[in-house]
């Protein structure tokens, strides 16, 4: 990345990215952020990012990581890694104060004698990062912008970890914070009423989708099932990504233990890691149709998808309105068939309608989630048909280049609404 000075052209804008996630995290929102904030470089725009310690899905700082501050660089942006506390089992409250800790901190950097930003992107979540984003706001004319990932309100209800009424509460900071912004981006077409309903205003908000940022498998399938363990005889049903409450895990444990009590020949395999992670492996514990693997790196991870013979998505029954699968950015481009448990009104489900590229089935139904798998299998002509529509789909709608540009356009028209508007520099 390539970043010239404001000063060599007015038209390029000094650009703060506030966000806790943030590579070497691979997965979550941290490979998006770090795609915009390429994009923004790439366009010449200065740009700099302050970011949290990284530990998701572990929840557990990475090895090197050591201090309260850590001056970082990814190409030629700088990148500034505050010190936050990680809680082992996030629960609600360890959550918040991780969340606030982390806000106070980011909000500190560059307080004295920094370059006041044109634009402050705060991505969310953390949601309380737009606290943070607010005390630029107020010396003068820079513009706030949220990336919105998943709506918190909907997560704190809809996964359980606090009460009604915290839930009731969440919503209304929720709301209050992405008022105060000069426009929000998020990342499907359903959050828009999501938002409107905390009182967000619809021409506020812009619609950005996620990208498939992972390529698709370049290595010889049948050798890499070899590798993994995996038979020839045996449908592989793969979900890969976090381990937490919102993908409600317990359902593929449960359904793998009805794989073994018929003797299907199915292996459900749960790739990566997360604070679930531990509790599943015990309740799953002398299960045969049941594979836990650790995160695979780069190419590994493409091929292990590409190799499976069904790419499963799996939310909680409590969960429908709070976030989009990142997965299926990566599970399209693989190229393979798609089953989500998932609630017919939730934004995974409107992917696989749009795509055409999976079939769906409610949450926290083993027998409807294994006959959905079997009734694949037995059906290889589908498979094909879904396998293309879903990398079709990858390929003409969630390409990275419109993502960026949209970003870029997005950026510069926040700069430009919030220098309209006359105020004092």
């Amino acid at each position: 990345m390539t970043q010239r000075s404001r000063r060599d052209d007015p038209s390029r804008l000094d650009v703060l990215v506030l966000g806790m996630h943030y590579p070497p995290e691979q997965t979550g929102n941290a490979p998006y952020t770090a795609g915009m904030v390429a994009a923004l470089a790439e366009a010449g725009h200065r740009v700099r990012v302050v970011t949290g310690y990284p530990h998701y899905p572990q929840w557990e700082v990475h090895d090197g990581y050591s201090g309260l501050r850590f001056q970082d660089a990814d190409g030629g942006v700088p990148v500034t890694r505050v010190r936050h506390p990680v809680p082992r089992v996030p629960s609600a409250a360890r959550r918040a104060a991780m969340d606030a800790t982390f806000t106070a901190h980011a909000a500190t950097v560059g307080r004295q004698g920094a370059r006041r930003p044109d634009v402050v992107v705060a991505v969310s979540p953390v949601l309380l990062t737009v606290l943070a984003g607010l005390r630029w706001r107020r010396r003068g004319r820079t513009a706030l912008g949220v990336v919105t990932q998943d709506l918190y309100s909907r997560a704190v209800s809809e996964t359980g970890i606090a009460s009604a009424g915290a839930g009731r509460a969440a919503a209304k900071l929720e709301g209050w914070l992405l008022r105060q912004a000069d426009g929000v981006a998020v990342v499907h077409e359903q959050f828009r009423d999501g938002l409107a309903s905390l009182g967000v205003d619809r021409d506020r908000v812009t619609t950005i989708r996620n990208w498939a940022h992972v390529a698709a498998g370049s290595g010889e399938r049948a050798a890499t099932r070899r590798a993994l363990g995996w038979r020839d005889d045996e449908v592989i049903v793969l979900h890969a990504g976090n381990m937490g409450l919102k993908q409600g895990l317990e359902n593929v444990v449960d359904t793998a233990r009805l794989a073994d009590e018929r003797g299907a020949p199915v292996r459900f395999v749960l790739l990566g890691d997360g604070n679930q992670r531990a509790a599943l492996e015990q309740q799953g514990a002398g299960v045969g149709r049941l594979q836990f693997r650790d995160p695979l790196p780069g190419d590994h991870f493409s091929d292990a998808l590409a190799a499976a013979d069904v790419l499963l998505v799996n939310e909680a029954p409590t969960v429908a309105e709070m976030s989009v699968p990142s997965k299926l950015t990566s599970y399209f481009t693989a190229g393979r068939p798609v089953v989500a448990a998932s609630w017919e009104r939730s934004a995974a489900s409107a992917e696989i309608r749009r795509s055409g590229g999976g079939v769906r089935v409610d949450p926290g139904s083993p027998q409807d989630l294994l006959d959905a798998v079997h009734g694949l299998a037995g059906d290889p002509a589908r498979i094909d048909a879904l396998a293309t529509a879903g990398r079709v789909y990858a390929e003409e709608h969630l390409g990275a280049a419109a993502a960026h540009r949209d970003y870029q356009r997005w950026v510069e028209g926040l700069a430009a609404s919030r220098t309209h508007q006359g105020e004092p520099t």
